[in-house]
């Protein structure tokens, strides 16, 4: 029988999802920033953040920012690293890397920072290589999630976190119906009135709701081989970052 996967709640043929996924995210590229911002009302600034606070960046270290998109990470660990250390953005789908590229080049963020299309299943980068890895919504759209936690502790060095930022499940009962709603209804018009591509959105909603909640996350990097791993909900679950060491 032919393997297959979710995407969004739709059954594809295993292989057929990096393809399916790469199309949503050729089709958003233009209009990821604006739609984030809409789509959050702003909160997601608030999200990244947290991540970087929780990160334990300094000086010098080497971060890999994965699924990096159009590079709003990358630029303020860029900063946080300084010019002795070096931030690689790495995403698979080309068009979210041409757009992070050009949007941190005209910022004027150049000097320590690496571009790298790649498949976070398979990281091209050598074994114990990197200070701290972050992953922000990217997770959920990976066909392999367990190879891409293992591929994650290989190239991580000893003592050093991956986070994991992600949508997660409401932990506040009455913000379910709520959250269904503004999921299901308000992305897609959304997407269709301000890129005119409510489809994209409809998916993005729809792969929300098949990403593991915030235990079986946990226990798949405990059982990726990560330690000391804990997520912390943030807007009462909505969204969950999960963080785990490589000990």
């Amino acid at each position: 029988m032919k393997k297959t996967t979710h995407f969004g709640f739709e059954e594809v043929p295993y292989e057929e999802k990096v393809r399916k996924v790469a199309g949503v995210f050729h089709s958003v590229a233009g209009k990821y920033d604006l739609m984030n911002d809409l789509m959050s009302m702003g909160v997601h600034r608030l999200w990244k953040r947290y991540t970087l606070d929780m990160s334990g960046v300094r000086r010098g270290d080497h971060v890999l920012d994965l699924a990096g998109g159009t590079g709003d990470l990358a630029e303020k660990f860029s900063r946080m690293v300084g010019p002795q250390g070096s931030v690689t953005l790495a995403d698979i789908n080309d068009s979210m890397l041409k757009m992070g590229r050009e949007r941190l080049v005209n910022d004027g963020i150049v000097g320590n920072l690496q571009y790298v299309q790649a498949n976070a299943e398979c990281l091209p980068f050598p074994d114990n290589h990197f200070d701290a890895i972050t992953i922000a919504f990217g997770l959920r759209n990976v066909t392999d999630k367990e190879a891409a936690l293992r591929s994650m502790l290989r190239v991580l060095k000893p003592g050093k976190p991956l986070l994991v930022l992600e949508f997660s499940r409401p932990v506040i009962k009455p913000l379910n119906p709520i959250y269904d709603a503004y999921s299901f209804k308000v992305l897609p018009l959304l997407g269709k009135l301000f890129a005119d591509d409510p489809d994209s959105y409809r998916y993005l909603a729809e792969s929300i709701r098949k990403h593991p909640d915030q235990e079986t996350l946990k226990a798949m990097m405990e059982e990726a081989g990560f330690e000391q791993c804990a997520y912390y909900n943030l807007s009462g679950g909505i969204v969950a970052l999960h963080r785990g060491y490589k000990l």
